[in-house]
């Protein structure tokens, strides 16, 4: 592989106004802070589907509620051919929906690269 072909690509964020705020000043750029209940799945389909579209964006970090609220959306996009960009669903401040959180990691880790890290 030639330097040539190689590019960095961004990570996107679909969160609440904290977790985006916390991302932003880790130097993320492209953030969506989804605010409310109101109008929140179709808020966050349409980001989802704006960053898919982006060649620029390589992960997009989505907030676990979001991503059921939207899981329709997110399915499909999981279930597409296309490697990137990856979603990754992290908890909020409350917790996770996943009583085995280093499981459901090791399952999307293998899914992803296709073997298990133990770490």
């Amino acid at each position: 592989m030639n330097k040539s072909s190689v590019r960095n690509l961004e990570i996107a964020v679909i969160g609440d106004q904290e977790l985006v705020s916390v991302l932003r000043m880790a130097g993320i750029r492209k953030t969506r802070a989804i605010l409310g209940e109101r109008n929140a799945a179709e808020e966050v389909r349409s980001t989802l589907q704006e960053y898919v579209s982006d060649p620029d964006v390589g992960v997009v970090i989505l907030l676990e509620e979001f991503a059921d609220i939207a899981g329709d959306t997110v399915a499909r996009i999981k279930q597409s051919k296309s490697v990137l960009p990856v979603i990754v669903e992290v908890p909020s401040k409350h917790g996770t929906k996943h009583p085995d959180v280093v499981g459901y990691y090791k399952r999307f880790t293998r899914e992803f690269l296709g073997f298990d890290i133990e770490i």
